[in-house]
């Protein structure tokens, strides 16, 4: 369970320097995701190799049982992100409908977009199964 946890949090921070020392603008927790699921694919194309450094799928709950343990406390997460809202209670009162209306507009559009990149995905893996047969 330590082995998961740091190698969780060790992706995060290189996430994060790789994100300031290049100036990119994704945030570092992305990328560190993404070196996250680069270590998990490593661990899973070089199993014998790869259980002395990184810790084996669902083995005395592995990542599996940390990223559980996370997610169950996932609301913390939220406390100040509420925090803040009540802090510039002002500016939501000033600003309140547009942001309303930007909120909705941007949940909309994005459920379009991942509609149709559905759609299309679907379509072509159609395709690509009707020229196999």
């Amino acid at each position: 369970m330590i082995v998961s946890l740091t190698l969780i949090l060790f992706a995060q921070l290189l996430g994060e320097v790789v994100a300031r020392a290049a100036g990119l603008p994704v945030p570092g927790p992305v990328i560190g995701m993404a070196l996250l699921l680069g270590f998990l694919v490593l661990r899973d194309r070089t199993a014998p190799a790869s259980t002395r450094w990184l810790p084996p799928p669902l083995v005395d709950g592995g990542m599996e049982g940390v990223a559980k343990g996370l997610l169950a406390h996932l609301s913390i997460m939220f406390v100040p992100a509420g925090v803040g809202i009540v802090g510039k209670l002002d500016v939501l009162a000033s600003h309140g409908l547009a942001l309303a209306v930007v909120l909705c507009l941007s949940v909309t559009l994005t459920l379009a977009a991942t509609v149709l990149t559905f759609v299309a995905v679907s379509r072509l893996l159609e395709r690509s199964r009707g020229d196999r047969t």
